[in-house]
């Protein structure tokens, strides 16, 4: 059957169609896009469930075996939420696609007077499926050399996104993106070879024999700042707040919580695990560096005004919390990350959703010209809410145990270690105010308050954007109630893969 091949093999199949058909089908091409997802989800679920009673699944393929390569694809307790989230984001934001990018080319349109062809769907479509198949491939894969072109493979295709449909100043802002996102992969395509050149193999689980090796701090390092760049760490996040808030919102709500995280994932999986003594070595510094970002990211997000860059600090500010639990080197603390990683994309999918929806019904991106708007549209205003309530940890969202699974770990590590990590610790949940600070302050600014003559007849969204909206809700505050649907994956996977 193999079920993870067929996960990766059918969306590519399905570009080329959804570039052909675009011509004929214009908006409706979104349901080409749709079927394979569809397809891979169930596929996914199956895998999920083998799973959950037995082994890790894994499927292997010869490659270039005389270079030692192999192409393996492996879905185990921790990879398995990672590509769920992935494929159950990609999957509704597929259909959320469908009305919005139709306003999309409408208003550019409008805007430059330029004719946008049926074709202009058929592309948008073939390249969103390249963009899920190489998050897909990333979370799944067993080789390194694999891993880097399915990670290269998430650039391409949303570099193409954000400068064929993005806002503003896109090619410029893509290029941008494009560089930053890229010299970081290049960085850890230095460590990856040199990783190669101690170990003898490509091969992730192969990592661990770097650790004895004087050069293994400097792979590391190379490895971790590739995923850090991704992530949007402070120092290396210039690129985030300008190509989420440009990029098309249906990519945006795919960039921030499906993307950027999987550079935490990928933190676990090739440095933090295998090479766990080297890895705990960096926690003081990265636990620092860590409330730094959460900080930054929650004090910018005040600051802003236009919702997309508002919600683009707030995923630096929530990559904080991920970095935080990276950095406790705890078996909880990375069962927290990857957990936040789940309720993050859930809640900020639907916080940009909700920003295309008031782009789309209400033509404006200003935060101050708005108000007033729970009355018009209760219940975008009812999933917004939830949505914030998830990435600011709020019982009974999922949110509130990811974060609390942070925390254990982030103080179990600390308690163990130095003095410098506890006090980290201890600013770092006092800062979690933050979060809950600009969440409730953007509610009240957007949806109550006086209802501004020029809004009186706005309307409630179509069904198709807000259907998966209630999807990622649901989620949320279903995991929320039941966490054991995650964590009976992420911790028998840590406290059997991390030293006693």
């Amino acid at each position: 059957m193999y079920p993870l091949t067929q996960i990766l093999i059918v969306p590519l199949l399905f570009a080329p169609i959804a570039y052909v058909m675009g011509r004929r089908l214009e908006r409706n091409t979104g349901w080409i896009a749709f079927i394979p997802l569809v397809y891979t989800l169930l596929l996914a679920l199956l895998v999920a469930a083998e799973v959950w009673e037995g082994p890790p699944h894994l499927e292997l393929y010869r490659w270039a075996p005389e270079a030692g390569l192999t192409f393996g694809l492996l879905a185990d307790g921790l990879s398995v939420w990672m590509l769920l989230t992935i494929n159950i984001l990609c999957l509704f934001v597929s259909l959320y696609s469908i009305p919005y990018m139709e306003h999309r080319f409408h208003e550019w349109e409008h805007e430059t007077g330029e004719h946008i062809g049926p074709q202009a769907y058929g592309t948008y479509y073939a390249l969103y499926l390249l963009y899920a198949v190489g998050m897909m491939g990333t979370v799944l894969a067993t080789n390194l050399i694999e891993f880097y072109l399915f990670y290269e493979l998430m650039l391409v295709p949303s570099w193409a996104l954000i400068n064929n449909y993005g806002y503003g100043e896109r090619e410029r802002i893509g290029m941008m993106y494009f560089l930053w996102t890229h010299v970081g992969a290049v960085i850890l395509l230095a460590g990856i070879l040199s990783s190669y050149w101690i170990t003898g193999s490509f091969e992730i689980s192969a990592l661990s024999g770097v650790v004895g090796s004087p050069l293994a701090p400097w792979i590391a390092i190379a490895i971790l700042i590739g995923f850090f760049t991704k992530m949007a760490v402070f120092g290396l996040h210039i690129w985030l707040p300008y190509a989420h808030a440009e990029a098309p919102t249906p990519i945006s709500a795919l960039l921030s919580p499906a993307m950027i995280g999987i550079g935490a994932y990928a933190a676990i999986r090739l440095v933090a695990v295998p090479m766990y003594p080297v890895f705990r070595g960096f926690a003081t510094l990265f636990s620092l560096w860590a409330l730094v970002t959460m900080v930054y990211g929650g004090l910018m997000a005040l600051a802003q005004d236009d919702i997309k860059r508002f919600l683009a600090y707030s995923s630096i500010s929530q990559m904080g919390y991920l970095f935080l639990g990276l950095a406790s080197a705890a078996a909880y603390g990375l069962s927290g990350v990857v957990f936040h990683y789940v309720s993050h994309g859930f809640g900020k999918c639907i916080l940009f959703c909700v920003a295309g929806i008031l782009i789309s019904r209400v033509g404006t991106r200003s935060i101050k010209e708005l108000g007033g708007l729970a009355d018009r549209m209760p219940l975008t205003a009812t999933l917004t809410l939830l949505g914030f309530f998830a990435i600011a940890g709020v019982p009974p969202t999922m949110g509130f145990m990811s974060k609390f699974m942070i925390f254990s770990g982030v103080f179990s590590g600390a308690l163990e270690g130095s003095a410098e990590r506890v006090i980290v610790a201890v600013v770092a949940i006092i800062m979690t105010v933050l979060t809950v600070g600009y969440a409730l302050w953007t509610m009240r600014r957007i949806f109550f308050g006086p209802l501004p003559e020029r809004l009186k007849e706005v309307k409630e969204a179509p069904p198709l954007m807000l259907i998966p909206l209630i999807v990622f809700a649901v989620a949320a505050l279903l995991i929320g109630i039941y966490p054991r649907l995650v964590t009976d994956y992420l911790l028998p996977y840590f406290l059997s893969s991390l030293p006693k």
